[in-house]
C-alpha cells in the first residue's frame, strides 16, 4: 500500500512540501508508505518521460494526493500541465475508484478555488475524493510560518488518517470493481 504525493510548487522544500511532508509522517503512521514527487519546471511537466515514469508509478499505487500552492486563486502552471497531460495516458479504468485528495498552501487566500480545480480531475475520472475535518490547506509565506498553522497541520494528519482508512478498507472489502460504463460524449448544439 503506497501513496504517491506530488508537490507541484516551484520551490522543492517549501510550503507545500511542509504540507504534504505532514501527511507523509501521518501515513506513515497509519503503516501507508508514501513518496513525495517534485515537479519543479513546466518543463518537467511536460516531458513525455516523465509523465510516463509517473503513469506507472501512480496506476500501481493505491492512492494519489496533489499539493499546490495558490498562484491568483488557482493552483501553479507547474501542476495544471502536469495534471492535464497525465489525465490524457492514465488508464482510467486502473485508476477508477482510486482514493485521491488535493492540497493547498497560501499566504491568505485563493485556497479554495485551487482545491477545487485540482478535484476535478479527479470526480472526471471516477477517483473519490478523500477529505479532513476542513479544507485541505495550510497557510504561510514561509515553511517555519506553516509549521505554525496549527489547524492546517492538523487538517493534514486528519487527511492522511482518513487516506490510510479509506486504503485500508478497500483493501479488507477485497471486491471486485464495477465494470465502468463505455463513456458515452454528447455535444449540445
Amino acid at each position: 500500500m503506497k501513496v504517491i504525493l506530488i508537490n507541484g510548487s516551484p520551490r522543492a522544500n517549501g510550503c507545500t512540501f511542509t504540507a504534504l511532508s505532514e501527511i507523509a509522517n501521518e501515513l506513515k503512521n497509519n503503516e501507508i508508505d508514501s513518496e513525495i514527487v517534485y515537479i519543479g519546471s513546466i518543463e518537467k511537466s511536460i516531458d513525455k518521460a516523465f509523465i510516463k515514469e509517473m503513469k506507472d508509478k501512480i496506476e500501481s499505487s493505491s492512492a494519489l494526493i496533489v499539493g499546490s500552492p495558490v498562484y491568483y486563486a488557482a493552483p501553479t502552471p507547474i501542476i495544471t500541465s502536469f495534471m492535464i497531460e497525465l489525465m490524457k495516458v492514465l488508464d482510467k479504468d486502473k485508476i477508477a475508484l482510486m482514493p485521491a485528495a488535493s492540497i493547498a498552501s497560501a499566504r491568505r487566500a485563493g485556497t479554495t478555488p485551487t482545491i477545487d480545480q485540482l478535484n476535478k480531475f479527479f470526480t472526471i475520472s471516477q477517483m473519490p475524493i478523500v477529505s479532513s475535518q476542513y479544507w485541505p490547506m495550510v497557510h504561510g509565506n514561509t515553511p517555519e510560518e506553516v509549521k505554525k498553522d496549527e489547524e492546517g497541520l492538523q487538517i493534514m494528519r486528519v487527511l492522511a488518517k482518513n487516506m490510510a482508512y479509506m486504503i485500508k478498507a478497500f483493501k479488507l472489502a477485497n471486491l471486485e470493481k464495477p465494470i465502468l460504463e463505455k463513456r458515452k460524449r454528447t455535444n449540445f448544439i
